[in-house]
């Protein structure tokens, strides 16, 4: 991979995982300072859609939720790894590939606003619960949203690049 310049690299998105990070967190800190915890407590917005003030000790559904504790460093240092990762990344990438730098900025945002609820609370706060009838996909947040975003963004970009050399070559 090739270092650019600053100005030249994909870290000028850099103000895009800033936002979402501040978002992220001024979300969470509303929810935790205007709910109630817990299931009894749910605000029944739409007739899919409740907000739910929950702690997530694991990752994703919850994964390794029970484990003891250790997940909480483990998880921390996925989220720096990847963070530092992206970042080089973003580096080595120019400025002008939009969709690829917006999908490493959205990741990190989502990386650091779960990692900041890890190290300060011992959790992860989630409150947006979708359902249909009894079924409830696990609650999430708005860190979780970025990186699901994110991810879907990486995958998009490499379909568009294998496609590039196919259209050049015609």
């Amino acid at each position: 991979m090739k270092d650019l310049t600053a100005k030249q690299s994909g870290l000028r998105w850099l103000w895009l995982a800033l936002l979402v990070f501040v978002l992220d967190i001024g979300s969470k800190l509303l929810v935790m300072n205007t709910m109630g915890y817990g299931w009894s407590n749910r605000i029944e917005i739409l007739p899919f859609f409740n907000l739910l003030y929950v702690h997530n000790y694991g990752a994703a559904f919850s994964f390794l939720s029970d484990a003891g504790g250790w997940q909480r460093w483990f998880f921390a240092a996925i989220a720096l790894g990847v963070s530092g990762m992206l970042a080089y990344w973003m580096r080595c990438t120019p400025s002008s590939n939009k969709i690829l730098n917006i999908a490493y900025a959205l990741v990190i945002g989502g990386a650091i606003g779960n990692l900041f609820d890890r190290l300060v609370h011992g959790f992860v706060v989630d409150f947006l619960d979708f359902y249909v009838g009894n079924s409830h996909w696990p609650a999430f947040n708005l860190a979780d949203t970025a990186i699901c975003i994110g991810a879907g963004l990486i995958i998009l970009d490499s379909f568009l690049a294998s496609k590039k050399p196919q259209a050049e070559a015609k």
